[in-house]
């Protein structure tokens, strides 16, 4: 997905996750920097990861037929990843998890 002019990159986040997964939820954390990749189809893309806390997963959403929706722990998430700055991101926050934790 993207964000559109009039949106925060947060607030498209948020409305991605509804779209895509049929998620809603409140963001924890930026879990990426901005990534910049030549290789879409549309030119450069922008694209940032954050971590959503679920409160709701919804029975039906914007894409549900061309999607499936599935929970994994975050090492079979890093192994699924399409792309290495993915895989990096799940990492980050796997690190910010293991600081909340201590503290």
């Amino acid at each position: 997905g993207g964000w559109e002019n009039d949106e925060t990159v947060k607030e498209a986040a948020v409305r991605e996750a509804i779209e895509e997964a049929g998620v809603r939820g409140d963001i924890l954390v930026r879990v990426s920097k901005t990534h910049q990749d030549d290789s879409c189809p549309e030119g450069l893309c922008k694209a940032a990861m954050f971590a959503l806390y679920v409160k709701e997963e919804l029975q039906s959403w914007p894409e549900k037929s061309t999607r499936t929706r599935s929970w994994l722990p975050i090492s079979e998430a890093v192994e699924s990843c399409r792309h290495k700055w993915m895989e990096d991101a799940l990492k980050h926050f796997t690190k910010w998890l293991e600081d909340k934790d201590v503290n």
